[in-house]
């Protein structure tokens, strides 16, 4: 569907990310914007299939009021696997680079922060802050927190925590009819009931001594630079490695569409 409608672009690594970002979401229907959602990796695993994580997510969206054809699942579509976006860069940044340009309509584009909590947000965070930058859409991107272990000790980590290395905070509150509904989704992701028992005490304890919405705008030069000082969160998982994300976001940098 083409419409002049003034849209906001929801980029997410795994079904599931939009939990750190519900109040926007909310925020620019609001607006009376068109909001999009697009997924790029396929969210599988050995024991659940795309299709339902997809379902889940597809749920949760639809609840908040994104129309189901507004909602994207790329990865899917793309063979791009959960846990190997960096692997997918063409593929991804393809897709991407495409849509903003068939999109002259994008006011606004929220990206999951640099963080060094999973490589795969980290990836996609370097992937559009790179292609933004080439189409003068920089000054409209916003980066989110989800999760990261700076100033954790293993195996703890914080959720929805701003890197303050990423730049003024802009905090919105969250109004308390869309905290407690906002936890219900998150008991919304059956097929992540493992990832979430850790999840969900850290995020119950944002909304209740914090309530804010946290985003920071994005820029070039930090995605250069190591996340944050000590272990990351995916080292410490031994998801993958610093040194192969930097090789392949300099790969990104000197290949991606425009460069």
């Amino acid at each position: 569907m083409v419409t002049n409608k003034p849209t906001a672009l929801f980029l997410f690594a795994h079904p599931d990310d939009e939990f750190g970002v519900f109040q926007s979401l909310c925020d620019e229907l609001a607006k009376g914007r068109r909001v999009i959602c697009a997924y790029l990796t396929d969210g599988r695993s050995a024991k659940v299939t795309p299709e339902q994580r997809n379902e889940e997510s597809a749920f949760v969206l639809s609840q908040l009021g994104v129309a189901r054809e507004d909602i994207h699942f790329v990865g899917n579509a793309l063979s791009i696997p959960d846990a190997g976006l960096p692997r997918h860069l063409d593929a991804a940044a393809n897709w991407i680079d495409q849509k903003m340009a068939r999109d002259t309509s994008i006011a606004a584009l929220y990206i999951p922060a640099w963080e060094g909590g999973h490589h795969d947000h980290d990836c996609l965070h370097a992937i559009v802050v790179t292609l933004a930058q080439q189409r003068n859409l920089l000054p409209r991107v916003r980066q989110f927190p989800l999760y990261h272990s700076h100033g954790c000790k293993s195996p703890w980590f914080k959720v929805l925590s701003p890197l303050a290395q990423n730049g003024a905070i802009e905090a919105t509150t969250i109004p308390w009819r869309n905290r407690l509904r906002f936890l219900r989704y998150c008991l919304s992701y059956p097929t992540q009931a493992k990832t979430w028992v850790g999840l969900f005490p850290f995020v119950a304890f944002h909304y209740f001594r914090h309530g804010t919405q946290a985003l920071q705008s994005v820029s070039t030069g930090r995605i250069a630079m190591r996340p944050h000082e000590g272990p990351l969160y995916y080292e410490q998982r031994g998801f993958f490695t610093w040194e192969a994300l930097r090789s392949s976001l300099a790969q990104l940098r000197s290949e991606s569409p425009g460069a």
